[in-house]
C-alpha cells in the first residue's frame, strides 16, 4: 500500500446556527453554492470509461482512480492509501480522524468503476460524453456509481475537510465485474473499524423519495442439463419414442412455479413485505412490461421482489429457431438465478433448489443438477442512532419522511464489511433511484438528487455526531474544542 499524508485544506466551513429551520436553510445554501463544482467533476468523472471488465484497456479505470484521490486530496483528507489485491484494480481508502476521542466514525463507501455501455446504438447519446437531460445528465455510470463518489465529496467540501465525526472512505474500482476485495474486510478489521458505515451504491425507491435499504436478497446459480442421445435423430423417424433432451428440461423447469407464477420449490423462505413498494404501474414501467402482459406471482410487490423467492432461467443451451434440423435433440442446458430471502442461509437456499432439480424425473429421465456460487443476503439493524440520525437527515434532505425498502439485488461487500465491524450500523442511501436506468442504456442521474443527498450525508454527521454527544453526557456545544464544523 502506498500513502500520502499531505493535508490540502479545501472548501468553507459549515457556520453554527441553533434554529431547526435556519439550520437546513443555512445548509441547503451551503450545498447549493458547491453545485457547479460538483456537477463539473461529476462531467469530469463519467467521461472517463473506467470498466473493469475482461477484455477492456485498465487505463481509463486507472485514470479515474487518480482523479478521485486528486479530488479528495483537495477537499482535505489527510491520509490517503491505496488497497492493492490481485485482480483487481487498486481500492482507494481515505481517513480523516475524528475530531475528538468521543466522536464516532463513519466508513463512507462507493465505486468508480461502472458497467460495459453495450450497444451504441440503444443509447440517445455517446455514453461517456455526459449530456444534459431534463433536470440532470445521462451517461454510463453517472448514477452507479459516480453520482456517490461525488455526494461524498460534496459533504467533505462542506465541512471543508473536518467534518464533526472520524471519517474512513472505501472507494472500489471492480464492483460491477465482482472482486477479492469482497472478501477482504474481514482479514483487516482494524483498518475498516467504524461506528456506522454507508455504503452508497443505490437509492430512493423512486425520485423525492427519500429512501433507505433496509435488505438485499441473498443470490445464487444453478446449472441444469439433461443428456438423452448420443446425437440427433430423425425427428420423423425417431419422435415418439426417442426421448427428446429440450423437452426433459423444460417439464423439470415448469415445476419451479406453481400456476400463479409463485416458486414452488419447498425450503425456501417467503415473508410478508410491510414496507413501501412500488405501484403496480410503477413496476410495469421499470420493468418494460409490454402492454397486456401481466405479472407472475401473488401477494405485494415487494413480497415478490425483496421478502421472498425468486427463480429465473438466465440462460439456455438448445438448438436456434432460424438453424433447427428435423432431429430429435440429445442435449440441452439451463442456467438459473436464485434470489432469496435477506435472512435465508445461502447454502440452504441453494441446496432446496438443487434438492427440488434432483427429485425431478420428467419421462423418468434424471437430470444432472451443478450447483454454483452463492452469497448471502443482508438486512440492517434499523433501531441504533445511526439510523434516528439518517431519518432526520433525510428528512431535512428531501422535505419528507423517509422510507424503508429492500432490493432484490445483490451487494456482496456489504456482508463483509459487516463482519469487518460487526457492530457497526450500515445505511444504505444515495443519489440514484430506481428510474435511473442503471446497467441499462440512457442512463441518468437527476441533480436535485445528488443535490439532497448531499445535503442528506452532511445533516447525517451533524447528526450523528450530536447523538453521540449527548449520549456522553457532553453539553453539545458545536465544534469539538474547535476542530469540526457544526450546523
Amino acid at each position: 500500500m502506498e500513502s500520502d499524508d499531505s493535508h490540502v485544506s479545501g472548501g468553507g466551513h459549515v457556520s453554527g446556527d441553533s434554529g431547526g429551520a435556519s439550520r437546513r436553510g443555512t445548509l441547503e445554501a451551503q450545498v447549493d453554492a458547491l453545485m457547479d463544482g460538483l456537477r463539473a467533476d461529476l462531467e469530469r468523472l463519467a467521461a472517463i470509461p473506467s470498466i473493469a471488465f475482461p477484455g477492456y484497456p485498465p487505463e481509463p479505470v486507472l485514470e479515474a482512480h487518480d482523479l478521485i484521490v486528486s479530488l479528495l486530496r483537495d477537499a482535505g483528507v489527510p491520509r490517503i492509501e491505496r488497497i492493492d489485491l490481485p485482480d483487481t484494480p487498486p481500492v482507494i481508502y481515505g481517513e480523516i480522524p475524528p475530531p475528538d476521542p468521543g466522536a464516532p466514525t463513519v466508513l463512507l463507501y462507493a465505486h468508480y468503476d461502472v458497467q460495459p455501455a453495450g450497444a451504441a446504438s440503444l443509447w440517445l447519446s455517446p455514453p461517456f460524453e455526459p449530456t444534459p437531460v431534463p433536470g440532470g445528465l445521462r451517461a454510463r455510470g453517472i448514477a452507479d456509481d459516480k453520482s456517490n463518489v461525488i455526494a461524498h465529496l460534496g459533504m467533505l467540501r462542506l465541512y471543508g475537510g473536518r467534518p464533526p465525526v472520524g471519517i474512513k472512505l472505501v472507494i472500489e474500482g471492480q464492483e460491477e465485474y465482482g472482486s477479492p476485495f469482497d472478501e477482504y474486510p474481514p482479514s483487516d478489521p482494524g483498518r475498516f473499524a467504524c461506528d456506522a458505515m454507508v455504503i452508497a451504491d443505490l437509492g430512493n425507491l423512486r425520485p423525492g423519495t427519500p429512501t433507505l435499504t433496509t435488505g438485499l436478497r441473498g443470490a445464487c446459480e444453478v446449472v441444469v442439463e439433461v443428456r438423452t442421445l448420443a446425437e440427433p435423430r430423425h425427428s420423423g423417424e425417431f419422435g415418439g419414442a426417442a426421448p427428446d433432451a429440450l423437452l426433459v428440461l423444460l417439464r423439470a423447469l415448469a415445476t419451479l412455479h406453481d400456476a400463479n407464477g409463485d416458486v414452488a420449490v419447498p425450503g425456501l423462505r417467503r415473508d410478508p413485505w410491510d414496507g413501501t413498494t412500488y405501484t403496480e404501474e410503477e413496476f410495469r414501467d421499470l420493468a418494460s412490461v409490454r402492454a397486456g402482459v401481466p405479472l407472475i406471482g401473488t401477494g405485494s410487490l415487494g413480497e415478490r421482489l425483496w421478502s421472498g423467492p425468486a427463480v429465473t432461467v438466465i440462460g439456455l443451451d438448445a438448438p436456434d429457431v432460424a438453424g433447427a434440423a428435423s432431429a430429435v435433440v440429445p442435449y440441452a442446458r439451463a442456467k438459473l438465478n436464485l434470489r432469496f430471502h435477506p435472512h435465508q442461509d445461502p447454502v440452504e437456499a441453494r441446496a432446496a433448489l438443487v434438492k427440488h432439480l434432483r427429485a425431478q424425473r420428467p419421462f423418468g429421465i434424471p437430470l444432472t443438477v451443478t450447483p454454483g456460487d452463492t452469497g448471502p443476503g443482508f438486512e440492517a439493524r434499523t433501531g441504533g442512532p445511526a439510523y434516528r440520525a439518517a431519518l432526520i437527515a433525510l428528512k431535512e434532505a428531501w422535505g419528507t419522511e423517509a422510507s424503508y425498502v429492500a432490493t432484490g439485488g445483490s451487494i456482496p461487500l456489504v456482508n463483509g464489511m459487516a463482519k469487518a465491524a460487526p457492530a457497526a450500523e450500515v445505511l444504505l442511501f444515495g443519489a440514484q433511484d430506481s428510474m435511473c436506468n442503471l446497467h441499462a442504456p440512457n442512463e441518468r442521474v437527476l441533480l436535485s438528487e445528488l443535490r439532497n443527498t448531499v445535503v442528506a450525508m452532511a445533516a447525517f454527521v451533524r447528526e450523528y455526531a450530536a447523538d453521540h454527544r449527548d449520549a456522553a453526557g457532553h453539553d453539545g456545544a458545536a465544534g469539538h474544542n474547535g476542530e469540526g464544523g457544526s450546523l
